[in-house]
Protein backbone atom coordinates (compact mmCIF):
# COMPACT_ATOMS: atom_id res chain seq x y z
CA UNK A 1 0.00 0.00 0.00
CA UNK A 2 1.24 3.46 -0.89
CA UNK A 3 2.11 5.30 2.36
CA UNK A 4 0.97 8.55 0.70
CA UNK A 5 -2.60 7.23 0.78
CA UNK A 6 -2.66 6.80 4.57
CA UNK A 7 -5.31 9.08 6.13
CA UNK A 8 -3.06 11.71 7.69
CA UNK A 9 -3.19 15.49 7.49
CA UNK A 10 0.21 15.51 5.83
CA UNK A 11 -0.97 13.18 3.09
CA UNK A 12 -4.13 15.26 2.68
CA UNK A 13 -2.01 18.35 2.04
CA UNK A 14 0.16 16.41 -0.41
CA UNK A 15 -2.91 15.08 -2.22
CA UNK A 16 -4.46 18.56 -2.49
CA UNK A 17 -1.19 19.98 -3.81
CA UNK A 18 -0.90 17.18 -6.36
CA UNK A 19 -4.50 17.76 -7.44
CA UNK A 20 -3.84 21.49 -7.88
CA UNK A 21 -0.72 20.75 -9.94
CA UNK A 22 -2.59 18.23 -12.09
CA UNK A 23 -5.36 20.75 -12.79
CA UNK A 24 -2.81 23.43 -13.61
CA UNK A 25 -0.97 20.99 -15.88
CA UNK A 26 -4.19 20.16 -17.71
CA UNK A 27 -4.96 23.86 -18.25
CA UNK A 28 -1.47 24.42 -19.66
CA UNK A 29 -1.75 21.39 -21.93
CA UNK A 30 -5.15 22.57 -23.13
CA UNK A 31 -3.79 26.05 -23.90
CA UNK A 32 -0.76 24.58 -25.66
CA UNK A 33 -2.98 22.32 -27.75
CA UNK A 34 -5.21 25.23 -28.79
CA UNK A 35 -2.22 27.38 -29.76
CA UNK A 36 -0.69 24.55 -31.79
CA UNK A 37 -4.00 23.86 -33.52
CA UNK A 38 -4.31 27.54 -34.46
CA UNK A 39 -0.77 27.52 -35.85
CA UNK A 40 -1.53 24.32 -37.78
CA UNK A 41 -4.68 25.78 -39.33
CA UNK A 42 -2.73 28.84 -40.48
CA UNK A 43 -0.07 26.61 -42.05
CA UNK A 44 -2.70 24.53 -43.83
CA UNK A 45 -4.21 27.68 -45.33
CA UNK A 46 -0.77 28.88 -46.45
CA UNK A 47 0.06 25.48 -47.94
CA UNK A 48 -3.21 25.44 -49.89
CA UNK A 49 -2.49 28.91 -51.33
CA UNK A 50 1.10 28.04 -52.25
CA UNK A 51 0.04 24.74 -53.82
CA UNK A 52 -2.46 26.60 -56.01
CA UNK A 53 0.25 29.09 -57.01
CA UNK A 54 2.70 26.27 -57.76
CA UNK A 55 0.17 24.53 -60.01
CA UNK A 56 -0.40 27.71 -62.01
CA UNK A 57 3.31 28.51 -62.22
CA UNK A 58 4.16 24.96 -63.30
CA UNK A 59 1.56 25.15 -66.06
CA UNK A 60 2.96 28.39 -67.45
CA UNK A 61 6.55 27.17 -67.02
CA UNK A 62 6.00 23.98 -69.03
CA UNK A 63 4.05 25.90 -71.68
CA UNK A 64 6.97 28.33 -72.05
CA UNK A 65 9.48 25.44 -72.09
CA UNK A 66 7.53 23.62 -74.76
CA UNK A 67 7.47 26.79 -76.85
CA UNK A 68 11.23 27.27 -76.36
CA UNK A 69 11.84 23.65 -77.43
CA UNK A 70 9.87 24.25 -80.59
CA UNK A 71 11.52 27.58 -81.38
CA UNK A 72 15.11 26.66 -80.44
CA UNK A 73 15.26 22.88 -80.47
CA UNK A 74 15.25 20.53 -77.51
CA UNK A 75 19.01 19.86 -77.74
CA UNK A 76 19.88 23.56 -77.65
CA UNK A 77 17.58 24.19 -74.69
CA UNK A 78 19.12 21.23 -72.86
CA UNK A 79 22.65 22.53 -73.47
CA UNK A 80 21.69 25.96 -72.14
CA UNK A 81 20.17 24.38 -69.01
CA UNK A 82 23.66 23.29 -67.92
CA UNK A 83 24.65 26.96 -67.54
CA UNK A 84 22.30 27.30 -64.57
CA UNK A 85 24.40 26.92 -61.38
CA UNK A 86 23.64 24.27 -58.78
CA UNK A 87 21.61 25.48 -55.83
CA UNK A 88 23.77 25.57 -52.69
CA UNK A 89 22.37 28.46 -50.70
CA UNK A 90 19.71 26.47 -48.85
CA UNK A 91 20.16 26.46 -45.08
CA UNK A 92 17.78 24.73 -42.69
CA UNK A 93 17.32 26.38 -39.31
CA UNK A 94 14.95 25.68 -36.43
CA UNK A 95 12.38 27.72 -34.58
CA UNK A 96 10.24 26.77 -31.63
CA UNK A 97 6.47 27.00 -31.21
CA UNK A 98 5.40 26.04 -27.68
CA UNK A 99 8.39 23.69 -27.40
CA UNK A 100 7.86 22.14 -30.84
CA UNK A 101 10.89 22.52 -33.10
CA UNK A 102 9.91 23.22 -36.68
CA UNK A 103 12.20 23.77 -39.68
CA UNK A 104 12.86 27.16 -41.18
CA UNK A 105 14.37 26.99 -44.67
CA UNK A 106 16.57 29.96 -45.48
CA UNK A 107 17.76 30.51 -49.05
CA UNK A 108 18.97 33.28 -51.29
CA UNK A 109 16.88 34.34 -54.23
CA UNK A 110 18.74 33.93 -57.48
CA UNK A 111 19.65 36.86 -59.63
CA UNK A 112 17.00 37.33 -62.30
CA UNK A 113 19.76 37.90 -64.84
CA UNK A 114 19.97 34.87 -67.18
CA UNK A 115 23.09 32.70 -66.98
CA UNK A 116 23.10 32.13 -70.73
CA UNK A 117 23.79 34.38 -73.65
CA UNK A 118 20.97 36.19 -75.41
CA UNK A 119 22.47 35.14 -78.71
CA UNK A 120 20.24 32.65 -80.53
CA UNK A 121 17.78 32.40 -77.64
CA UNK A 122 14.11 33.33 -77.48
CA UNK A 123 11.85 35.14 -75.05
CA UNK A 124 10.07 31.86 -74.35
CA UNK A 125 13.28 30.51 -72.78
CA UNK A 126 13.50 33.55 -70.53
CA UNK A 127 9.88 33.03 -69.49
CA UNK A 128 10.46 29.33 -68.78
CA UNK A 129 13.60 30.07 -66.75
CA UNK A 130 11.82 32.73 -64.69
CA UNK A 131 8.81 30.47 -64.09
CA UNK A 132 10.89 27.47 -62.98
CA UNK A 133 12.90 29.75 -60.69
CA UNK A 134 9.61 30.80 -59.13
CA UNK A 135 8.55 27.15 -58.84
CA UNK A 136 11.75 26.34 -56.95
CA UNK A 137 11.15 29.18 -54.51
CA UNK A 138 7.53 28.14 -53.96
CA UNK A 139 8.51 24.49 -53.54
CA UNK A 140 11.00 25.40 -50.80
CA UNK A 141 8.35 27.42 -49.01
CA UNK A 142 5.80 24.62 -49.38
CA UNK A 143 8.26 22.00 -48.08
CA UNK A 144 8.91 24.15 -45.02
CA UNK A 145 5.20 24.58 -44.33
CA UNK A 146 4.29 20.93 -44.87
CA UNK A 147 7.13 19.70 -42.65
CA UNK A 148 6.16 22.22 -39.98
CA UNK A 149 2.53 21.12 -40.21
CA UNK A 150 3.54 17.47 -39.81
CA UNK A 151 5.56 18.21 -36.67
CA UNK A 152 2.82 20.38 -35.22
CA UNK A 153 0.25 17.64 -35.84
CA UNK A 154 2.48 15.12 -34.04
CA UNK A 155 2.94 17.53 -31.14
CA UNK A 156 -0.81 18.17 -30.96
CA UNK A 157 -1.45 14.43 -30.78
CA UNK A 158 1.10 14.01 -27.99
CA UNK A 159 -0.28 17.00 -26.09
CA UNK A 160 -3.83 15.67 -26.48
CA UNK A 161 -2.81 12.32 -25.00
CA UNK A 162 -1.15 14.01 -22.02
CA UNK A 163 -4.18 16.26 -21.48
CA UNK A 164 -6.52 13.27 -21.62
CA UNK A 165 -4.35 11.36 -19.15
CA UNK A 166 -4.49 14.27 -16.72
CA UNK A 167 -8.22 14.81 -17.19
CA UNK A 168 -9.37 11.20 -17.15
CA UNK A 169 -6.82 9.48 -14.88
CA UNK A 170 -4.62 11.75 -12.76
CA UNK A 171 -7.15 14.39 -11.71
CA UNK A 172 -9.94 11.88 -10.83
CA UNK A 173 -7.38 9.83 -8.86
CA UNK A 174 -6.39 12.77 -6.68
CA UNK A 175 -10.01 13.93 -6.31
CA UNK A 176 -10.90 10.47 -4.97
CA UNK A 177 -7.79 10.38 -2.80
CA UNK A 178 -8.55 13.78 -1.24
CA UNK A 179 -12.15 12.70 -0.68
CA UNK A 180 -11.15 9.40 0.93
CA UNK A 181 -8.53 10.95 3.22
CA UNK A 182 -10.91 13.73 4.27
CA UNK A 183 -13.64 11.23 5.05
CA UNK A 184 -11.21 9.05 7.03
CA UNK A 185 -9.91 12.05 9.00
CA UNK A 186 -13.45 13.27 9.70
CA UNK A 187 -14.39 9.79 10.86
CA UNK A 188 -11.36 9.76 13.18
CA UNK A 189 -12.34 13.16 14.54
CA UNK A 190 -15.89 11.95 15.21
CA UNK A 191 -14.54 8.85 16.93
CA UNK A 192 -12.13 10.94 18.98
CA UNK A 193 -14.90 13.38 19.91
CA UNK A 194 -17.17 10.52 20.96
CA UNK A 195 -14.37 8.88 22.95
CA UNK A 196 -13.56 12.14 24.77
CA UNK A 197 -17.25 12.70 25.46
CA UNK A 198 -17.55 9.22 26.97
CA UNK A 199 -14.43 9.75 29.09
CA UNK A 200 -15.72 13.12 30.27
CA UNK A 201 -19.06 11.60 31.10
CA UNK A 202 -17.39 8.73 32.96
CA UNK A 203 -15.21 11.09 34.99
CA UNK A 204 -18.13 13.28 35.95
CA UNK A 205 -19.83 10.36 37.66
Amino acid sequence: MDPNTFPTKGNLILAKNSLALAKQGYELMDKKRNILIRELMELIDKARDIQTEIDGTFTSAYAALQKANIEMGIRNVEDLSFTIPEENSIEIKQRSIMGTEIPLVDFKLEDEKPTYSFFNTRVSLDEATSSFRKVKELTLRLATIENSAYRLAASINKTQKRANALKNITIPHYIDLVHDIQNALEEKEREEFTRLKVIKSWRSK
